[in-house]
């Protein structure tokens, strides 16, 4: 009796697995990113420098205890992501070139998780701006950064932070859209 509720059970247990169920798994879903029109306005506030920026985008002065005047943060909220840009006066060929040796040592900071970093050159010499234009490909925490510089006496850095767990599968799409905001903000970039 044991033995044939047993088979019984296996019978049923082979029955309920037969029948041709074919099963496929759904693809991984992202959130549809609506990018607004590419707008531009002129940043011209007071400060040594001018360029222009996306009219989606809002600019805060940086409010950190170690800012100094005329540091700037261009938040993008519906990316929710934020351009950093310090600005620091040069008073001597050892600042400046101190200056740019921190600029490169903070993009290489990111060396650990970066799978590439890549330099390009930024040179406007109508505007005199020239500079490093640094683009780091990988999970890091700022994907792109720059300096520009008009070798003599005026120094600006810039850094793209998005306010999340960095994943460039995920931001890449919002990355290449401000990427191409930030590469219109160096070419209309102009010293006072």
């Amino acid at each position: 009796m044991k033995y044939a509720g047993l088979m019984l059970l296996a019978i049923l247990f082979l029955a309920a697995c037969g029948g041709n169920h074919d099963y496929s798994p759904k693809p991984r879903g992202y959130f549809r990113i609506k990018f607004p029109k590419k707008e531009y306005q002129d940043y011209n506030e007071g400060c040594p420098y001018t360029f222009v920026y996306p009219k989606y985008a809002v600019i805060k002065p940086d409010l950190s205890t170690n800012a100094k005047p005329c540091w700037i943060n261009i938040q993008f909220p519906q990316f929710n992501a934020t351009l950093h840009l310090s600005y620091q006066p040069v008073t001597s060929k050892k600042e400046f070139n101190q200056l740019i040796e921190d600029a490169r040592a903070f993009a290489f900071k990111n060396t650990v998780k970066a799978t590439l970093i890549k330099e390009d050159l930024i040179a406007y010499p109508q505007n005199k701006v020239y500079g490093l234009y640094y683009t780091i490909d990988g999970n890091t925490a700022s994907s792109a950064q720059f300096f520009l510089t008009d070798s003599t006496k005026s120094y600006i850095r810039a850094a793209l932070y998005f306010n999340n767990e960095p994943r460039l599968d995920s931001i890449q799409p919002a990355l290449n859209f401000i990427k191409k905001d930030m590469e219109v903000m160096i070419k209309s970039f102009k010293w006072r």
